[in-house]
């Protein structure tokens, strides 16, 4: 009996020693499973957190470049109305001035002459109309012969006042008026107009670079 006994104790023993390791093999196991858990989580909450820092990082910088695509829209919109208003000044100067130059008797009928003799050159060989507004026809009435002879030597010119007044200059027209030279001041701005823009841009703004010019187109053909 008590041998039996002792072999009941152990067995017992054995399978409370084989017990026990089989706990310690779970528990270790448990221990290394929960630490490659908690490895892998924080692994993936660091790549979870680079790559929300990283779209943060894009999303501040896509911000960033339309405030500042935004802001250099704004700029170059202020420039371009600074520029646009400098340019519309100094033309608008320069009407000023020629109106100014229509008051000096002299020096103006020298400018007529001149844009006579420009509009003579172009003008097929027939005889001619020169058209003055209505105030240099009275101011300048006592010199037009002069001019033409002067202007065109050996042409047949005409003069007369136009219907309408403008700042000064004149028309020229074949007697026929099929073509026609419009040397008025509002003509010679009107197609000079984008040369005479760049002028000014050029000496406003010295550096940038040259835009488009205009070549000066003398003279219109109407049927």
């Amino acid at each position: 009996m008590d041998v039996e006994d002792n072999q009941v104790g152990q067995l017992e023993q054995a399978l409370l020693r084989q017990a026990q390791a089989l706990a310690q093999e779970q528990d270790e196991a448990a221990a290394a499973a929960c630490a490659r858990i908690e490895a892998e989580t924080a692994t993936r909450l660091k790549l979870r957190e680079e790559r929300e820092i990283l779209l943060a990082k894009v999303e501040a910088e896509r911000l960033l470049r339309q405030q500042v695509q935004a802001e250099e829209a704004r700029l170059a919109g202020e420039v371009d109305r600074l520029r646009w208003t400098l340019a519309q000044t100094v033309l608008s100067r320069a009407r000023a001035r020629l109106a100014e130059l229509t008051g000096q008797e002299a020096e103006y009928a020298e400018v007529v002459q001149a844009f006579l003799a420009q509009a003579a050159a172009l003008l097929p060989d027939m005889p001619l109309v020169a058209e003055l507004s209505p105030a240099d026809w009275e101011r300048l009435r006592d010199r037009l012969s002069t001019l033409a002879a002067r202007a065109a030597p050996g042409r047949e010119i005409s003069w007369r006042a136009m219907e309408a007044e403008n700042t000064g200059g004149l028309r020229v027209l074949t007697a026929n008026g099929s073509v026609r030279v419009d040397h008025s001041f509002e003509g010679r701005i009107a197609r000079l107009q984008t040369e005479l823009a760049r002028a000014v841009m050029e000496r406003l703004f010295a550096g940038e670079p040259d835009g488009e010019t205009s070549s000066e187109a003398g003279w219109s053909q109407h049927g």
